[in-house]
């Protein structure tokens, strides 16, 4: 245990360096140490517990969340954004700068990156102000949704790889065809496959996270599913959301298949 002594010199020294500002070079001349043995006892007092630290940075409860996540979830990464204004598109506007400065961060020269449809992507691509062009390709891994141009699928794609300077591809499919044999059909022609094929190859996913609510659902609005056809979903297999047009309940495991086999993309 330490002596009575050295608890106090220790003391002093903590004082000095965390109070008063001190750097250890000062605290060691005005105390006559080395500067060695002031760095030893900061050290000494950290693994004693007498300095203890509390973080109070703006949004630390958001930090501690992602933190969390990362945890449970194993994740290499997780980024938790405050709640922006009263409105959906102040919520996606920050999405996007905020997902764009990570995706930047990720992209490499020689990359293939793979996208999907949805307004959450289309906020990122819009956000896009790349400091230069990138070698990459982009390709679709999902066909064309009908509706809004600017968040279909072959527009995303140009749009993003006019703004990274990189090639992007078409896929000129559907999302999504009225049965499974009609699925195997188009997924096995050529031009198809192809495109599905580099996006399989894909280094790094760019996916947004949908939901299967009939009122608020892109998977609705392009798969032209029926108020039973949903009902179906959510009770009958516990469909609680959609990725890429593929149906997963609570636990991530993938249901609805007979959705799934109809779906012109990657599984």
């Amino acid at each position: 245990m330490p002596t009575y002594d050295n608890v106090r010199l220790i003391n002093s020294i903590l004082n000095q360096y965390y109070v008063e500002r001190m750097t250890q070079s000062e605290i060691a001349e005005r105390m006559e140490l080395s500067t060695h043995k002031v760095n030893r006892l900061l050290q000494q007092a950290r693994e004693l517990g007498y300095v203890s630290f509390v973080i109070r940075t703006p949004f630390q409860h958001l930090f501690d969340l992602e933190s969390r996540l990362k945890a449970v979830f194993g994740l290499q990464e997780a980024i938790v954004i405050p709640a922006v204004g009263n409105s959906s598109s102040s919520l996606l506007n920050a999405i996007g700068t905020v997902g764009t400065g990570f995706l930047l961060d990720q992209i490499r020269d020689g990359d293939v990156l793979a996208i999907t449809p949805g307004t959450t992507v289309q906020a990122v691509v819009q956000s896009l102000d790349a400091p230069r062009s990138y070698q990459i390709e982009i390709a679709p891994m999902l066909g064309a949704i009908q509706g809004e141009i600017e968040s279909d699928m072959n527009y995303l794609a140009t749009n993003m790889g006019e703004r990274l300077g990189a090639r992007a591809y078409q896929l000129h499919a559907p999302a999504f065809v009225d049965t499974r044999e009609q699925g195997d059909v188009v997924r096995s022609m050529a031009p198809v496959k192809e495109i599905l094929d580099i996006a399989r190859k894909a280094d790094i996913a760019l996916l947004g996270v949908g939901t299967v609510d009939p009122d608020a659902s892109r998977f609705v609005q392009f798969t032209a599913l029926s108020a039973e056809d949903l009902k179906q979903i959510a009770e009958g297999c516990g469909g609680v959301g959609e990725i890429s047009a593929h149906v997963y309940d609570a636990e991530g495991r993938p249901c609805a298949k007979r959705y799934a086999d109809r779906v012109i993309g990657l599984t």
